[in-house]
C-alpha cells in the first residue's frame, strides 16, 4: 500500500505522524512510504533519518497522494483539495465542533478515520491515551507558569512557603488527563481537588493518590464550589467523539479571584468551560475574560513534539500495519476498536456522537458500501 505522511500545518504544531522507526516498520512488511520534506523537522527528525528508514522524499502534494494518508491534527482548510475519493485519512479530527470541516470529508466519498473515537471494549481509548497523558502533565505545568504576575496571573506560588498556604488547583474530570494533571499538582504542592461524575471512578482515584487529593462527585454546585476557591482550574472532561459539555459556566469564571487561571483542554472539543469558547495557539496561548487568565490551546502536546510523535507513533503503529496489510475495511471488520475509530465512510457520518452533534442521519458502518 502507498502510504503518505504530510507536513503538518496547523499553527504551532510540530508533531510528524511517524517516527523514522515507525516508517522502517511499514517498509519492512513491503509498503511504500511518502514523508513530505521537513515533515520531521519540528520534532527533531530530519530527512536523511527519514530517507534511510527506507521511504521516500515528496512535496505535498505526493504526500497526500497516498492510499492511506497519516496525519496528526485534522485537516486545515487549505488541505481540504487534496480530499477525494478512495482516500483512506488516519488523524486526530475532533469533528463534533467542526461542521465544516465534516462536510468537507462527507462531500469528498473519502474515509476518515479519527484516531481519538477508537476505542476498545473496556471504554480505554488508546490512540487518544497517550496525548491525553501529556496534556494533564502540562496542564499544570503550563497553568503554574501563567500564575505569574507578569504573565497576568495572580502572584500565587504553586507550593507556597512555610508559613503562606499553598495555591488550590481544581481539576474538573477524573480520567487520563485529570489523573496525570493531579500527579503534577501534587508534586508542585497544589492543594488538589479532582471531580468527577463517576463514583468507582473517584474510589480509585482516592486510592491511587493515598487519599492525598481532595475528591468530588462533580455535582453543579460542587463544581462551582472548587472552582471559585481555585487559583488553577484545568478543564479535563472527555465524552469520546462527542462535543464537551460545558460544565464550568461563565458564572462560575466570573466568581473566580482576579488573576486566577483556566486551562481547558477539552478545547478541541468544543471545551468544557464556558468562557474558552474559542482556540488559542502556542505563540499567542491565553487571553483575559472576568479578569482570568484563559489558556485554551488546542494542541498542547505539540510543544512537546519530540516525545509526543514518539509516543503516539508507538500507539498508532499497530493500527496502521493492518489497514495498510488488509485494508481498512477488513482491519475494521477484525478490530471492533478499530470500526468506532471510522467516522466518515461512503459520504455519511457513521460516528453517532458526530452525528448527533451536527444533527446529522448516522447509518450503520456495515451498510456502507465502500
Amino acid at each position: 500500500m502507498r502510504i503518505g505522511v504530510p507536513r503538518e500545518v496547523k499553527d504551532g504544531e510540530y508533531r510528524v505522524a511517524l517516527t523514522p522507526a515507525a516508517v522502517h516498520a511499514l517498509v519492512e512488511d513491503g509498503h511504500d512510504l511518502v514523508v513530505e520534506r521537513g515533515a520531521g523537522e519540528g520534532s527533531g527528525w530530519a530527512d536523511p533519518e527519514f530517507l534511510a528508514a527506507g521511504c521516500r522524499l515528496g512535496d505535498t502534494s505526493e504526500a497526500w497522494g497516498g492510499d492511506l494518508v497519516v496525519k496528526v491534527k485534522e485537516p486545515q482548510p487549505g488541505e481540504f483539495v487534496h480530499f477525494r475519493p478512495g482516500l483512506v485519512l488516519f488523524a486526530y479530527l475532533h469533528l463534533a465542533p467542526a461542521p465544516e470541516l465534516t462536510t468537507a470529508l462527507v462531500s469528498s466519498g473519502m474515509v476518515a478515520i479519527a484516531l481519538e473515537t477508537v476505542q476498545r471494549g473496556d471504554g480505554h481509548l488508546p490512540l487518544l491515551a497517550p496525548m491525553s497523558e501529556i496534556a494533564g502533565r502540562m496542564a499544570v505545568q503550563v497553568g503554574s507558569h501563567f500564575l505569574q504576575r507578569p504573565l497576568g496571573g495572580s502572584g500565587i506560588l504553586p507550593g507556597g512557603v512555610p508559613g503562606v498556604a499553598p495555591a488550590r488547583c481544581a481539576i474538573v474530570g477524573g480520567g487520563t488527563v485529570g489523573h496525570g494533571a493531579a500527579r503534577v499538582a501534587l508534586g508542585l504542592g497544589y492543594r488538589v481537588t479532582l471531580l468527577d461524575i463517576q463514583p468507582d471512578r473517584l474510589r480509585a482515584l482516592d486510592d491511587r493518590f493515598d487519599g492525598r487529593v481532595d475528591t468530588v462527585a462533580a455535582q453543579p454546585l460542587a463544581v462551582a464550589a472548587a472552582v471559585v476557591e481555585a487559583d488553577l482550574v484545568v478543564g479535563a472532561v472527555l465524552v469520546p467523539g462527542a462535543r464537551a459539555p460545558r460544565v464550568v459556566s461563565e458564572a462560575m469564571v466570573r466568581a473566580m479571584r482576579p488573576g486566577s487561571v483556566v486551562l481547558d483542554v477539552a478545547v478541541d472539543q468544543g471545551g468544557c468551560v464556558a468562557t474558552c469558547d474559542h482556540q488559542s495557539t502556542h505563540q499567542d496561548p491565553t487571553y483575559i475574560r472576568h479578569g482570568v487568565v484563559h489558556y485554551a490551546v488546542a494542541n498542547m502536546p505539540g510543544a512537546v513534539p519530540r516525545t509526543a510523535t514518539a509516543a503516539l507513533a508507538n500507539a498508532t503503529l499497530p493500527f496502521l500495519r493492518a489497514m495498510a496489510a488488509r485494508g481498512w475495511r477488513q482491519a475494521a471488520e477484525a478490530d471492533p476498536a478499530l470500526a468506532l475509530g471510522v467516522n466518515v465512510a461512503g459520504g455519511a457520518v457513521v460516528c453517532a456522537p458526530v452525528a448527533q452533534a451536527q444533527g446529522l442521519e448516522c447509518p450503520p458502518l456495515a451498510s456502507i458500501g465502500v
